[in-house]
Formats: structure tokens, sequence, C-alpha cells
């Protein structure tokens, strides 16, 4: 038997205690895209549908619907809610990326034609915009800008 019908006919076994919890949590309407739709997929299956066909009605890969289904045997309920993600956190807000901008639409120094990013950059730490930017995250907010 190949791998793809096996994958038709497993099912996630719900606690009596999960499958209340997911059934209230899908009928409040508060919730994101993301979270309802892995709460609606975790009651189909536990209700007995086959990966195939709650993938279909999800519009999702069956991987990523084996991933929610494995996640949930692993970690319980909690598999409905992404991880903390890894990196360094946001350090500029959107006020602070609408100062940059703004200055970048201002009239360039003195002696020059326009402004360079690492111009940008040091003038916005000189005005107090934030504690350090670089002129690559000047180059991403004006990015995004324009």
């Amino acid at each position: 038997m190949c791998n793809h019908d096996r994958m038709n006919k497993q099912h996630v076994q719900l606690s009596e205690e999960d499958q209340k919890y997911l059934e209230t949590l899908t009928s409040t309407g508060e919730l994101s895209v993301k979270v309802y739709r892995r709460a609606l997929a975790l009651l189909e299956l536990g209700r007995g549908k086959t990966y195939t066909a709650v993938a279909e009605t999800l519009n999702v890969t069956l991987p990523t619907l084996s991933g929610w289904a494995a996640r949930y045997a692993e970690e319980g309920i909690a598999a409905l809610y992404d991880r903390p993600r890894s990196g360094r956190p946001v350090e500029i807000d959107g006020v602070q990326r609408a100062k940059v901008t703004a200055l970048a639409c201002s009239e360039a120094p003195e002696g020059y034609e326009r402004w360079s990013l690492r111009m940008l950059a040091d003038k916005s730490v000189e005005l107090g915009y934030c504690d350090h930017l670089s002129h690559t995250a000047v180059r991403h907010i004006l990015k995004k800008t324009f």
C-alpha cells in the first residue's frame, strides 16, 4: 500500500475535552483564520473524515494537514497556535518608519543631490527617531513604502 492511501485512512484521536473546546472555539467567530482552519481540520479529522477530504475542504495540502495532526499529537491544543519565531524582534515601529520616509522625501542636505541610505540612517539616529538604524533597514523601510 502506498503512503498516499494510508494518509486517507488515518484519523486524529481527540479527547472529549479537546473536542468540546474545539467546537466552542470554532463557533465563537473571534479567531484568526489560521487558528480557525487548524481547529476545524482537527475536528473534521477527529470525526473520521479522511485527510484528502479535509485537505480539499480547507484548501490545504496533505503535508500541511498531516503536519497539523502531528503537532496536535505532540502538543495537544497548543498546536492550534504559531510557535514563537526565532530571530531578532522588530525594533522600529510604524511612527518611526513614517519619520524615516518623510526624511527621505525631504530636501537632501546641502551639497548633495539626494539622500543616500547611509545618510538617512545616520540622520534618523541624529534626530532621535531611533537608537540605531542601518542603511539596509532604511532600504527595507523605503522599499515597503514606495
